[in-house]
């Protein structure tokens, strides 16, 4: 589904990615670790196209998609949950979700019956401000706006970070569940390591804006990822 590879990125004058490579199957979850500042929030906007990048290229379903916006992204089939969320905080939960229409055709712009069953308390919180949610209900109306513009590819920075247990258990049952079912190729960031081993298929570590390790999760012990993370 996703193949990228030779990935340059730059701020200004500093560089935040070195060749990078990485990829994602539909029907799995390929999990970018590394400490803090290694590069995966930008990794991501290189993908999702928020943040251009300086080389490299990037291929979805087997097309190069050169330097698309975001926007014509997202009408391809990128869903992109960023650190923080980002949703807007005087629209009601339904008119953040009614955002992602922007990239559907006219007839697919409705919000599907399984998104309210996947996340149950954004019907019950439909006519709430996106402010007033908690952190854990804002994570949840955050994914279910990406799932509203019905992805093939699905990229999700920190989607635990500030949350309490109990929905960070739903969020990963969630995850769970459009991998199998849905068949989506996701990409996730994610430093709580024991959400993040249980839900990959594929791990790919980063340091210092450079990929050092990429491979399969039965192929690696989980004690040395966990160590390449503190390094």
């Amino acid at each position: 589904m996703l193949e990228c590879r030779d990935l340059t990125l730059h701020y200004g004058q500093s560089q935040i990615l070195y060749g990078v490579d990485v990829g994602a199957q539909a029907g799995e979850v390929t999990c970018v670790m590394g400490t803090n500042g290694v590069g995966k929030t930008s990794l991501f906007k290189a993908i999702a196209g928020t943040h251009a990048r300086s080389g490299g290229t990037v291929d979805l379903e087997g097309a190069r998609i050169g330097t698309l916006s975001a926007h014509a992204l997202a009408r391809r089939g990128i869903g992109y949950v960023p650190q923080g969320r980002d949703i807007f905080p005087l629209l009601t939960v339904r008119e953040n979700l009614e955002t992602g229409y922007a990239c559907l055709a006219r007839d697919e712009r409705h919000v599907p019956d399984e998104i309210y069953e996947l996340f149950p308390v954004l019907r019950e919180m439909e006519r709430r401000r996106g402010g007033d949610l908690s952190g854990g209900q804002q994570q949840q109306l955050a994914i279910a706006r990406a799932m509203v513009t019905r992805p093939k590819l699905l990229l999700l920075d920190e989607p635990t970070e500030g949350i309490q247990p109990n929905i960070i258990q739903q969020i990963g049952r969630v995850i769970a569940y459009l991998r199998d079912e849905k068949k989506l190729a996701i990409l996730l960031v994610e430093q709580y390591f024991a959400f993040a081993w249980d839900l990959a298929d594929r791990i790919t570590v980063l340091d210092r804006g450079r990929v050092i390790h990429d491979g399969r999760k039965e192929d690696a012990a989980r004690d040395d990822i966990m160590r390449l993370m503190s390094v």
